[in-house]
This record gives structure tokens, C-alpha cells and sequence, in this order.
């Protein structure tokens, strides 16, 4: 289980859809990131369009793929 503290939380917006629930992510130093939804948002039907500002959350083992927990 990974430390909440270790978790790093940065705000970007959506560039493209893929499946799954897959979504790229441009970050604010201008680069990709690869983000699926949280249970929550799945369980809640909340929906991510092209354009919207995103809250995504990294662990410290991996900067490239993270978990989509909020919709700006």
C-alpha cells in the first residue's frame, strides 16, 4: 500500500480518449501522462470530455501514470 504523503497530486488537461476509461493527460510542464478513472468516478457515472481540467494523482514509483480523482 502506498503512503498518502507519497502521493503527488498535479492538475492538467485532457488531450485524448482512449479506451477502457484511459484518458491522456497534458501536465502543466507540457507532458503526457496516461490516467484511468477512480472507482469513484466510475460508480458515479461522472464523465470526462476532450478539454476538461483534471485533478490527477501519481504514486512515487511511477510519474507517467496516475489515477483521474476529480473533474476541475
Amino acid at each position: 500500500m502506498v503512503d498518502t504523503k507519497a502521493v503527488r497530486a498535479v492538475e492538467g488537461i485532457v488531450q485524448e480518449a482512449l479506451p477502457s476509461a484511459m484518458f491522456r493527460v497534458k501536465l502543466p510542464d507540457n507532458t503526457l501522462a496516461l490516467g484511468h478513472l477512480s472507482g469513484k468516478m466510475k460508480m458515479y457515472h461522472i464523465k470526462i470530455t476532450l478539454g476538461d481540467r483534471v485533478l490527477i494523482e501519481f504514486t512515487p514509483y511511477d510519474k507517467e501514470r496516475g489515477r483521474i480523482t476529480r473533474r476541475l
